[in-house]
């Protein structure tokens, strides 16, 4: 769905045709858009200081660094997960900025956010250059025919690369088929961290020559166009996300496009079946900085939270009660990766967790389906097991590892592609990805991605040591890449990727090469056990960790599976000599986080996630029942 920016302006209105068309000068709406890490939280928080939106009396260095992270989540990933909107004053006029996501697994929040503004600003990292989610972000960006102000971030950085960067950005809007009017952009050299903004390109690594953001606001004044409204024309107001407050329940946020909407009013409530139902506007807030402040009214290209409607969702528009017109639905790109998420079925359940039960989970995927477009929620032929579809592994990884701070303990399985039938045959998503690394490590990488189905579409030298590459790879290929990749490159390379359409079926690809070492039997991991043990792979599992049958408390350095005792307590004779205990010789084990084990896990294989814990464990706990499948198995292919 490719919707105008001209909101005001929409011929498929019959309504508003000969109404005069007006704009609001005193407001402007911008979102900020970029690929993970270029700056763009930075960016936001050094506007919001200048702004005065902060107390004068507090220094910034007390306040803590980017305030508009405000989960826990975001703070320790440093990365933006939930588009969020602030707004800055500028004597008279408001500028509303939203703040988005990098990451592609997060693109959902980012097609909601270009739903809310009038013009975006492109941040472009001066040594990376535009990578594969700047390149999604822009696409959406030219198809809602969005101007767009490009900002070059990171000037001071010793690597900084200024001109060939701008050059790569105007092939980026040249190869997204931008127009002559989008492809005539002003271009902003900034230092976010410093708070510095300047037209005049600085030397590679130099600072910009001004001292504050003042250049950038102004351009902002110049580029994005102010908000078009038709004078008299009913109240039409766009639900583009929803949040929560303790006090007033859900909260809708809206952009008014037409008419002007009040607190206490009743309005046409237009819902995404087709139905309409009056509702009152109990609350109505508007953002002040960081705060949502209580307003009485909103006019035009105002974004609003409005409270009162229990059950209201994305995409549905609040019109004039007497003369309903509403909105085109938001819709977002298909999920292309999936994972079931399911109560905890081990042996071990129910001893840290909270909420245990299918109700409970359900109650919690549900909640989440409400604020989320990009996410969906099918039913499995179990009753206590969901299958979640999304973009990316980090988003699912990210909603589990929120369940499980909120006291849930689950099953979650291992994640596959959601694949799609067209003209009878198997279609599976595809991803560009864009891999920077020492030139040193060019054969592994590409050694590593052929393993994985990768074709190489491009490759560039920058002469500095560092090589680029394009590839187009199965989106399954990627899954459980990343660690493998950061071994491989000794921690140096980069990788981004970026959804890129459905090819046909590519075949069967290279699981992991090693095998699971699998406990044998329940009890508690000794020291003995584990000193016998560690020739065999890499141990996962601590001194004293409570373990049970079919939970995989290693890597095998061979290919197949291997059933072992971790409990086993050295026999005490009087052999024994006083002080030479194994303790000192244990190798630590490898503990591993949600999104590693995630990626380790194999297709019998799935995680346990509790409050304080994270395990691997095989779907059959029964090492008798395992055997005798895979000896099943092992005959029907020799059959074949």
């Amino acid at each position: 769905m490719a919707m105008s920016s001209n909101f005001g302006s929409m011929s498929r209105s019959p309504h508003l045709a000969g109404l005069p068309e007006k704009q609001r000068d005193s407001l402007r709406n911008i979102a900020i858009i970029a690929h993970v890490d270029h700056g763009k939280t930075t960016l936001v928080d050094a506007m919001l200081w200048q702004s005065g939106a902060f107390a004068a009396h507090k220094a910034q260095s007390e306040a803590q660094d980017r305030v508009m992270d405000s989960m826990d989540l975001e703070r320790e990933k440093g990365i933006t997960i939930l588009a969020k909107n602030t707004a800055v004053k500028r004597g008279e006029t408001i500028i509303n900025i939203i703040d988005t996501p990098g990451h592609a697994d997060f693109g959902g929040e980012v097609e909601r956010g270009l739903e809310m503004v009038d013009g975006v600003a492109l941040l472009v990292d001066a040594s990376e250059g535009p990578l594969p989610q700047t390149r999604f972000v822009l696409r959406k960006a030219l198809q809602k025919n969005l101007p767009v102000i490009l900002i070059i971030n990171k000037v001071d950085r010793p690597d900084a690369r200024i001109a060939a960067v701008v050059d790569e950005a105007y092939e980026l809007f040249l190869d997204l088929d931008a127009n002559e009017n989008q492809i005539d952009f002003p271009i902003v050299y900034t230092s976010a961290k410093a708070g510095r903004a300047s037209l005049n390109r600085p030397q590679d690594g130099g600072m910009p020559d001004t001292e504050n953001l003042d250049v950038l606001f102004d351009v902002i004044f110049k580029t994005i166009p102010a908000p078009k409204y038709h004078e008299g024309a009913p109240l039409q107001a766009h639900v583009t996300n929803l949040d929560s407050s303790p006090y007033l329940g859900r909260l809708a946020l809206c952009r008014v496009h037409e008419g002007v909407i009040k607190k206490g009013q009743n309005v046409a409530w237009m819902k995404t079946d087709g139905t309409m139902e009056r509702v009152k506007i109990s609350e109505l807030l508007m953002t002040e900085g960081l705060e949502r402040v209580p307003a009485n009214e909103a006019g035009p290209g105002d974004i609003i939270a409005v409270a009162g409607i229990e059950t209201i969702t994305l995409g549905e528009t609040l019109a004039d009660a007497e003369n309903p017109h509403p909105l085109p639905l938001i819709t977002v790109d298909e999920p292309s990766i999936s994972m079931t998420i399911g109560i905890n079925t081990s042996p071990l359940a129910g001893r840290v967790g909270k909420k245990l039960t299918a109700r409970l989970v359900k109650n919690r995927l549900d909640q989440e389906l409400v604020g989320n477009v990009s996410l969906r929620i099918l039913n499995t032929d179990r009753p206590d097991t969901w299958e979640v579809q999304g973009r990316g592994e980090l988003q699912l990884a990210v909603l589990v590892e929120m369940m499980r701070r909120e006291g849930f303990e689950l099953t979650v399985g291992k994640p596959q592609v959601v694949t799609k039938i067209v003209d009878g045959k198997v279609h599976e998503p595809m991803e560009r990805l864009t891999i920077d690394a020492p030139e040193d490590y060019l054969g592994v990488v590409t050694q590593l991605l052929a393993l994985r189905k990768g074709r190489m579409e491009q490759m560039v030298n920058h002469g500095t040591g560092w090589i680029r590459m394009d590839f187009k790879v199965p989106s399954r290929g990627l899954i459980g890449f990343r660690t493998e990749f950061l071994t491989e490159t000794r921690g140096t390379g980069l990788l981004h990727h970026v959804f890129d359409g459905y090819e046909a079926w590519n075949g069967e690809l290279r699981t992991r090469p090693t095998g699971s070492l699998v406990a044998d039997r329940f009890g508690t991991a000794t020291s003995y056990a584990i000193f016998g043990l560690q020739e065999r792979g890499t141990i996962f599992s601590e001194v004293g960790a409570d373990v049970y049958e079919g939970m995989v408390i290693g890597e095998n350095s061979r290919p197949e599976d291997m059933d072992v005792n971790i409990v086993r307590e050295k026999k005490l004779t009087n052999m024994r000599a006083s002080g030479s205990d194994e303790n000192e010789k244990l190798i630590p084990p490898k503990i591993l986080n949600l999104e590693q084990a995630l990626e380790y896990c194999r297709e019998d294989e799935c995680v346990e996630v509790t409050p304080v814990s994270v395990r691997i464990r095989k779907v059959i706990l029964d090492q008798n029942e395992r055997s005798r499948n895979t000896a099943r198995a092992k005959k029907a292919n020799e059959e074949k």
